[in-house]
């Protein structure tokens, strides 16, 4: 039977323990009496009395005993719960700020760690991951021409408890640095350099600069590197730039064409010029040995006239006589008592020694035996034409 079915045990089956009242009211019970139950059901969990009835006994009645139980269970699971949140772990990478009270208390270390719950917090901050940071700038260098850097910075947290507490915003701390600190170095630079070799040490400066700040602020951020990716004019200024660059690739090929040319050309004018100081030099040499044979032979000679003077007038005339017909290869010989002109066909004569040399041997050039041979020649023919103009004369 439902409890609300008519009937004289109705008031008994009312749910919400309103054994009927005056006013027939059977609605939920007063939010106050409900609140008087639990506090009566924590008072007997801890010790307490119940609530004295009319009848002079406690509060406590049968329904006590349940409500100890879900009393206990209650205070065990807020135990296991706080016992639960006072234990936590730090990654090896990874370092922990113990706050007591919002204040900073210690830093501890990787492991498994403790803390007092809700009195303890905890942060925890990677001091090991490195973190990357990318800025793009235009700005004005020294020479008063705007470029564009493309900047890429790397940094890890060194100092966690800076990190954590000292600064509320660290990137944005470090990113207001970079700012500053490149826009020193590429103010205090010129744009060739900035754009072309001194990349590297643009790099460095702004790195010890930004580093300075950041210390100064005590981000607890450590700059492991900075690296220029890009440093260009403008796009409106490009093709200009660009006209500019070709022209310095240039004047450097030119400069190092030149450079080459010269190197290969300066060598060789050295050889030659000591070339030509060497045949001076052995010409000279020459020239003296020259003049000093001619003079010990002369000496010679002197002698050897003194001891046979015809013998030595007639070899100085063969001498001569050879000297002279060697380069002369025709010869016109007027003979005494005769109208005829004689003609030595010398050179004949010396392209029939020539034909009659050996395939090996030196053409072009008599030898001392040949032109004593030519010479014997001419004087037989002389001779007998000497003979024979003679005897003509005499028969007539």
């Amino acid at each position: 039977m439902a409890w609300n079915e008519p009937g004289d045990d109705d008031k008994k089956k009312d749910p919400w323990g309103n054994n009927g009242n005056q006013n027939g009211n059977q609605g939920p019970p007063d939010l106050d009496e409900a609140l008087e139950k639990l506090k009566e059901s924590f008072a007997g969990l801890f010790g307490g009395k119940g609530k004295k009835t009319s009848s002079g006994t406690s509060g406590s009645n049968g329904s006590g005993g349940s409500n100890s139980v879900f009393a206990a269970v209650a205070a065990i699971a807020l135990i296991a719960i706080l016992g639960f949140n006072s234990v936590y772990t730090v990654n090896e990478q990874e370092r922990g700020i113990i706050l007591r009270f919002g204040l900073y208390h210690t830093t501890v270390g990787p492991g498994l760690q403790f803390k007092i719950p809700l009195i303890d917090q905890v942060l925890i901050a990677n001091v090991t991951k490195v973190r990357y940071s990318n800025h793009k700038e235009t700005m004005l260098t020294e020479d008063e021409n705007i470029i564009d850097v493309s900047l890429s910075i790397q940094y890890i947290v060194s100092n966690p408890k800076n990190y954590l507490l000292r600064v509320k915003d660290p990137e944005q701390v470090l990113a207001n640095a970079v700012e500053s600190a490149l826009r020193h170095v590429v103010g205090t630079s010129k744009m060739d350099s900035v754009i072309t070799e001194g990349r590297s040490a643009v790099a460095l400066e702004v790195r010890n600069r930004l580093q300075q700040s950041l210390d100064i602020y005590n981000t607890g951020l450590e700059v492991s590197n900075v690296n220029v990716e890009d440093a260009k004019p403008p796009r409106e200024v490009q093709a200009a730039f660009n006209d500019v660059i070709k022209a310095r690739e240039d004047k450097v090929r030119y400069i190092n064409q030149s450079q080459t040319y010269s190197n290969g050309i300066l060598p060789i004018a050295r050889g030659q010029a000591q070339r030509q100081i060497e045949e001076a030099n052995g010409y000279q040499k020459q020239v003296v040995a020259k003049a000093k044979g001619e003079a010990d032979r002369f000496d010679k000679l002197l002698v050897a006239y003194k001891t046979a003077p015809e013998v030595t007038r007639e070899r100085l005339y063969i001498d001569s006589m050879q000297s002279v017909l060697s380069s002369s290869s025709k010869i016109m010989m007027d003979v005494e008592g005769s109208g005829n002109m004689i003609y030595l066909p010398l050179d004949k004569l010396m392209n029939e020694r020539r034909a009659s040399t050996t395939p090996g041997s030196d053409a072009s050039t008599l030898t001392d035996k040949q032109i004593r041979d030519i010479s014997n020649q001419v004087e037989s023919q002389l001779r007998t034409r000497q003979t024979s103009t003679r005897t003509r004369r005499e028969l007539r």
